[in-house]
Order: C-alpha cells, then structure tokens, then sequence
C-alpha cells in the first residue's frame, strides 16, 4: 500500500489493520507513505497488488500508478470519508462550526481525490452508507471493508476498564468524544436533552473529550462539564471507562451518513454502552436495548439516559454486552460484516 496517514485514527483502522486482515490470509503486506518516492517505487517491483490509500492526484500519483500498470497489477483505491465528493461537503452541517476558508480548501481538493479513485480498478470504503455515495461518483467497482477492533484496541480496552473500576458509586457521567473540529454541531441536535437530564440530578456530569469550543455549550450546561483533551489511544480509554455511556449524535447529511462506527468501537472496547441515532454505520454496532441504545429521529435522548440512570446495574450490564459483541462480532475477519467477500476476491485474484 502507498497512501497517506493524515490522522492517527485513519492510519489505524485503514493502514495498520489492511495487515492484521492480509496476515490472516496468509499474505504479506508492505507500506509506503506517498512523500517516500524510492521506497513507493521499490516495494512495488515485488508486489502482486497495489493498493492507494486517500492519495491525490499529482505527479507522484501518476508515476506511483504507471507502476502497477507496467507490471500487470490490479489496484484498489481505499478512502474512509468522501473526501473525493463536493456534494458531501457542500451539504456538511458541522463546517457551519468552522472558518469558511476550511470549506474553501476542501472543495478545491476534492476533485484531487476523485480524479485518484478513478484511475484504480477497485475502491474500497468504510461503511455501506459511504458505498452508496461512492458509487455516484465512479464507475469502479466499490464495496465496503468496515473499521474493527484490533488486538490493541481489545487489549488496551480490558486495561482501561479494570483501572476505571466499579462505576456503581459517584457521578453518573456521560460522555461526548470530538475526534475533529466543527462537532459541536452535532452536539446541539441532543443539548436540550443532555441540559434537561442533567438538570433532573445533582450528581450527573458531561465529559466532553477531544475538540470542543466550550463557548458553544447552553449555559445550564457549563457548571456540569468534564472537558479532556485527547491523548494517546490508551489515554483517551482510560477517561472514557470513567463514564457510565456514551452519546453519538449525528447531523442527517451525506457527510454523515457515510461516518463509520469507530466511537461505538472505542466505548465497547472499555465496557460502556453508546447511545446512538440513525445517521451512519453506528446503529448498525448497536443491538437497542441490548448494548446500547438507538435513538430514531424525534427520541427522547433525556429518557433514554434517564433509564439508564436508574439503573446503574443494567446500564453496566450493556456495557458487558457490547464488548462481548466487540470480541466476538467486530473483530478482524475477512468476511462480513466486516469485509465484503469482493474486497477478499480481489486479494486473492
């Protein structure tokens, strides 16, 4: 694989885990940042496949793809959000959150994006929602490889977990996690429902981890929040097993709808049950009432946590059962609901 590692989350769930699938088949894999020229050049001589992922179109591009065309080599392209697609980010809710000139910039890079899938034979993409609004924008084929929990994420979240403790006593604290700017969008779709709950008790809080502009909570809310910055992996666990579950809110747009599960992935992995909306692949990680809850546009957010609230002990009990379907259902497989059995086709053809 050439590609990018722009994000420490990309670089593991669509870099460092394509090796944790390639090893179970069997079959070795090698990467190269896309700046890295003689490397890129050099693992490609050897290579049976090519892979690219999230590379723009430029003079690297061109050679890096010549390449595998010489050598008789399929390719795939892989991207985690549709970056390539200036529907998408027309109609993003959360870049009303930041300087327009961010918008600007990645409008302009989008057709950088697409012009790169389309010269692949196979695109690979996170989740089925972004599957759909791929294939309006190429005549490749496009199937889904879905983000798992790796042995690291397992590992780092049974760790996380015995060190929180027993969650029986203290606040009841629901968290808000934030990977990137512009999500307190997102969060105002449930602020109403979060001020109503926290109001009801004195002993509840919001933890609010990662990037968040505090100046944008409801004032009712400020006196009640927990905010942390985001660390290493570990770290960022080790806060969220504080919390008694976790709230996922999404924007209904086609930026949205095409996000992955990776937040339900990181609650599960420490025993904490996420409650989720319809927007994107998180409601498909999330048995309702089982491992968590499913909130269908015009749900009550408040009553659902309230539930949860009154009853520590089944609220943890959902907890237990989302790392149960974690180890048992989302961990590395070459098949559903994982992978699409095409993606492993093309490994193997």
């Amino acid at each position: 694989m050439i590609g990018d590692q722009y994000q420490p989350q990309s670089r593991k769930y669509r870099v460092g885990q394509l090796a944790v699938l390639w090893d179970g088949q069997g079959a070795g894999y090698d990467f190269s940042h896309y700046a890295d020229v003689p490397r890129a050049v050099s693992i490609l001589q050897t290579a049976t496949h090519a892979m690219f992922y999230r590379t723009q179109m430029d003079d690297r591009l061109g050679m890096y793809m010549y390449e595998p065309r010489r050598l008789g080599l399929p390719v795939l392209y892989d991207i985690y959000d549709p970056l390539f697609s200036v529907s998408a980010y027309e109609t993003y809710a959360n870049m009303t959150a930041l300087d327009p000139s961010m918008k600007a910039h990645f409008l302009a890079e989008a057709p950088k994006y697409l012009g790169a899938m389309n010269l692949a034979d196979i695109v690979t993409v996170s989740t089925p929602g972004m599957v759909d609004h791929t294939r309006a924008y190429t005549p490749r084929p496009v199937h889904f490889r879905r983000n798992f929990a790796d042995r690291e994420t397992l590992e780092a979240g049974a760790t996380a977990r015995a060190a929180a403790g027993n969650r029986a006593e203290g606040p009841f604290r629901v968290a808000f996690a934030s990977g990137s700017q512009g999500h307190e969008v997102d969060f105002a779709l449930i602020a109403d429902d979060i001020a109503a709950f926290l109001a009801a008790a004195p002993d509840r809080r919001l933890m609010i981890l990662g990037h968040f502009d505090p100046a944008l909570l409801p004032a009712p809310l400020r006196d009640r929040v927990e905010t942390h910055k985001f660390a290493e992996y570990d770290s960022y666990l080790e806060t969220l097993a504080g919390a008694d579950c976790a709230v996922m809110p999404l924007t209904d747009d086609a930026f949205n709808r095409c996000k992955s599960a990776v937040r339900v992935i990181d609650a599960a992995a420490v025993s904490v049950p996420s409650l989720v909306g319809t927007v994107g692949d998180m409601a498909n990680m999330v048995r309702d009432g089982e491992t968590g809850r499913v909130l269908a546009p015009g749900g009550s957010w408040a009553a659902a946590l309230e539930d949860l609230a009154r009853d520590r002990a089944a609220a943890r009990a959902m907890g237990q059962a989302a790392r149960a379907d974690l180890e048992t259902v989302w961990t590395a497989r070459a098949a559903l609901p994982v992978v699409e059995d095409a993606v492993i086709d093309w490994a193997k053809g």
